[in-house]
């Protein structure tokens, strides 16, 4: 695929269609890894988005008890005396 490098003031860019922006999720960056020969734009992603709300949302409802109580009655710490 070929694509044009225009004039943007002072610098020079290139346009990204809206099938590729859609195709590849771009939002507002990218990310632009430089090899040897080749430059490759990647879509930037913040993988723990939302992260915090959903876990804000877990504790409001009760739901962030542990699983398995972190000591077992029959546990001793002799061994680490």
């Amino acid at each position: 695929m070929d694509i044009s490098v225009v004039q943007i003031g002072n610098s020079k860019g290139i346009r990204l269609s809206k099938t590729l922006i859609d195709k590849y999720h771009i939002k507002d960056t990218v990310e632009l890894v430089l090899e040897e020969e080749y430059m490759i734009l990647k879509p930037k992603t913040t993988p723990r988005k939302g992260w915090a709300e959903a876990f804000q949302k877990t504790h409001e409802n009760g739901d962030d008890q542990p699983l398995m109580p972190d000591i077992f009655e029959d546990e001793t710490f002799d061994e680490w005396k």
